[in-house]
Parts: structure tokens; sequence; C-alpha cells
């Protein structure tokens, strides 16, 4: 019930960033529903959608207009969009609270790389999910000698593989009574993880973790090894073989790796071209493999040769 309570806490602080005419019947829903919503879908001329575990449902006479998307903006930046250009440059912001909020429009370009984005059509306010402690039952499997072992984290796409990256890193940097705190360096390149917001973390991520935002794998690997002197470096989604051999070659420096990567199993990843590479290039110990949804989710461990 505690828990429940802390995710409608969470819907309501993100319906203060819409408009009052939006919010007011986003509010009149029962806080069993807040509990549940993932996110708040805004797209022009349709009405707001709340995406929840079994799909979206949209709210009646809460139809949208460009005004709306330019106001939950404002919001989101504190009136100050220069302060989010690069983040938006990306396609999202981030909101104080960890609200992540994805944007779609028409991209403004110059010789191939991304200026802005204009003529806003659509917005998705993510509502920040922590599942704490998730990752202590199979902490003991990922550690050696009290340290972390370079680890995979593979699940499909929104099977929780950031939610227990999150969990991972916090309980790691903060130290347990089977291992020391570690130096940990985060790379979050799309603000999913810490939802950094003017410079401090949104979401728990402990209390050694060193955070480099909005920057891209392979360029934050190589600052991070050169400034930071890591112990452990964790980051989301690897998907390009630059990103695999920056991880090799932080693997070189002596530095554990914590990353994740979109499979099901790791028979899939061993098939796919430009992925397979982590599996043979040798530098993972172990692979925690989620499977399920909701309650009904597992984590399984398998050492890795």
């Amino acid at each position: 019930m505690m828990k429940a309570s802390v995710e409608a806490e969470k819907y309501i602080r993100a319906c203060q960033l819409l408009p009052e005419r939006l919010s007011i019947p986003l509010l009149d829903i029962s806080r069993e529903r807040m509990a549940c919503v993932e996110e708040i879908r805004l797209r022009i001329d349709r009405e707001v959608s709340l995406t929840l575990p079994d799909g979206e449902i949209p709210l009646p006479q809460t139809r949208v207009i460009a005004k709306d998307l330019e106001q939950v903006i404002d919001r989101a930046t504190e009136f100050s969009r220069y302060m989010a250009e690069e983040t938006i440059r990306m396609g999202f912001i981030t909101a104080q609270g960890g609200y992540r909020i994805g944007i779609c429009g028409t991209v403004v370009s110059d010789g191939g790389k991304n200026q802005t984005i204009r003529d806003i059509s659509s917005l998705a306010v993510r509502i920040p999910k922590e599942c704490e402690d998730i990752a202590r039952p199979v902490l003991p499997q990922l550690l050696v000698d009290g340290h972390v072992v370079s680890t995979l984290i593979l699940s499909p796409p929104g099977g929780g593989k950031t939610t227990f990256l999150r969990d991972l890193v916090r309980i790691l940097s903060d130290g347990t009574e089977l291992s020391a705190p570690h130096r940990i360096a985060l790379v979050d390149e799309r603000g999913e993880i810490a939802a950094m917001h003017r410079g401090i973390a949104q979401l728990a991520v402990g209390s050694h973790t060193d955070v480099m935002d909005a920057c891209p794998k392979s360029l934050a690997i190589t600052m991070l090894l050169r400034s930071m002197t890591p112990q452990v470096i964790a980051l989301d989604e690897i998907a390009h073989e630059k990103d695999s051999q920056s991880l090799l070659a932080a693997s070189k420096c002596g530095v554990g790796l914590l990353a994740t990567v979109h499979a099901s199993s790791l028979s899939e990843l061993s098939r796919r071209h430009g992925l397979r590479e982590i599996l043979e290039c040798g530098i993972f110990e172990r692979a925690v493999v989620i499977s399920g949804r909701g309650k009904n989710r597992r984590y399984c461990v398998e050492v890795l040769p």
C-alpha cells in the first residue's frame, strides 16, 4: 500500500506539468489507477491518453492543442528552454523529480546533425519508477571476493533492464554487508537511469556514483577513464559495434562493467549481428536474464564462459 501511494503521488506531480484544463480530468481517476500509470501521452488534436501495463487509455474531453504542448515544455524546463537545448535536440527533456519527457515534431538539421525540434506534435511524459532492492537477491551471484564482476543485463524492450540496472548501481555504490562501496561511473546517454536535473540525480543511484549525462556512450567511456578513475562503468542499452569496442577498451583498463542489451535470451543475442561480439569478446562473466512482467518478473543469473 505504501508503494502504491508513492506511485500515485508521482502521477499527481506529473499532472502538474500540464495545463489545468487537462490536469483536472487526469486527476479524476482512482489512486489505484494513478499508481499504475507509466506514461501520459499528449498528441495534438487527440485526447490525452494514459499508458498502463495493458495498453493506452484515452481520457474523454481532453483534446490537446499546440499551446498545451508548449506549456508542458515551459514548465518542465522552468521557463529556461535554453538550459535544455542539448537534450531537446536529442528528443527529450528531464524535469525536476525525474520526469523524462519524450518529444516528437519537425527536426531541424544542418549537415546531418540535429539542431532542434520545432512544430512539436506530441509529448510522452514518463512517470519515474523505482523498484528498490530488486537486484539484492541476485547480488551474491554477481560478486567475487566482494567485487562485482562484469555483468550483462538482458530483457526484451520494456522488460525492466533499466530499472534493474539503476537498483544494482545504487546497491553497489552504497555498499552492502557483502561488499564495500564501489566507485561507479554511470553513462546516462538518454537521461533514463539517474534523470539528472541541473546537476542533481532525481533517481537514487548511490552515494559513490558519478554520472555522465547526455553523452554518447563511446565518448563518455573514454572521458570517464581519463578523468574519474572508476572501479565500475555502468551504461544502458548497448546497440552498436562502437559501444562494444569501447567496453572492450575499458575492460583492458581493469574496470568492471555493467550494461544492458535488448534480447530475451543469450541465444537470441548470439544470433544478432553486431551484438554477438559482446559475448565472443569474453569481457562479461555473468548475465542477468529478465523474463515476465509485473509481479511475475524473474531474474535468472547465468555464468558466461
